[in-house]
């Protein structure tokens, strides 16, 4: 919530859960057919990669569910 400004807490809450479950039954990447980035796609509304979603290929410093 800190970093997106204008969410409602209580929706994006919910996308994020239903991102990470689809994520875990293996949802790929729209584009690239890599893993999702569930963090990404729950704001994005999109199933995509860290890569496909950012442009960079070193996901080692942005967030991640667990």
């Amino acid at each position: 919530m800190k970093n997106n400004k204008g969410y409602r807490k209580k929706e994006l809450v919910k996308t994020l859960n239903e991102t990470l479950t689809a994520k875990k039954n293996g949802a790929k990447c729209i584009i690239c057919g890599a893993p999702i980035w569930a963090a990404g796609s729950a704001i994005t509304g999109s199933n995509l990669c860290f890569t496909c979603t950012t442009g960079e290929a070193n996901d080692s410093d942005d967030y991640e569910i667990e």
